[in-house]
């Protein structure tokens, strides 16, 4: 991706990594100092995660604990500001562990500075996710 990319374009190249299962593809879009941010994170869940190295850390399991098959519903919708996107979509797949169905809806509010991620608000509803073995965020417990 270029310091041209467009943040739809970008976010759309990151689904393409997860669904490929290329962890450090999906964080090589991140700013250095870029900032995700769970806002809905229950009491013991990272709430925020300050730089690319923290982000790398928090994803680099996922595909150990959810087989991420889709992004169906994806809707991409356009801000006044030209780098913030919100993004509305699915996840689906299956729990690693268990092998059961993962189906979650998320928005989230994203930020792009030169062709990278600089800012993610996810607000996913970690009362969706009662799965055994995963953690609220949908990531396998540690």
């Amino acid at each position: 991706m270029t310091e041209t990319t467009s943040p739809a374009e970008l976010y759309r190249h990151s689904l393409r990594l997860l669904l490929a299962k290329d962890i450090p593809g999906w964080v090589g879009l991140w700013a250095e100092h870029g900032v995700m941010e769970f806002p809905f994170a229950p009491p013991g869940r990272p709430r925020r995660l300050e730089g690319r190295a923290a982000v790398a850390d928090y994803i680099r399991d996922y595909p150990d604990h959810i087989d991420l098959h889709d992004f169906p519903d994806l809707r991409i919708h356009e801000t006044t500001d030209d780098g913030t996107i919100v993004v509305e979509m699915r996840g689906v797949g299956r729990v690693v562990a268990t092998g059961a169905p993962f189906d979650m809806t998320y928005i989230a509010v994203v930020t792009v500075e030169d062709g990278r991620f600089t800012a993610y608000r996810d607000y996913w509803n970690p009362l969706a996710v009662e799965q055994p073995g995963l953690d609220l965020a949908g990531r396998g417990a540690r």
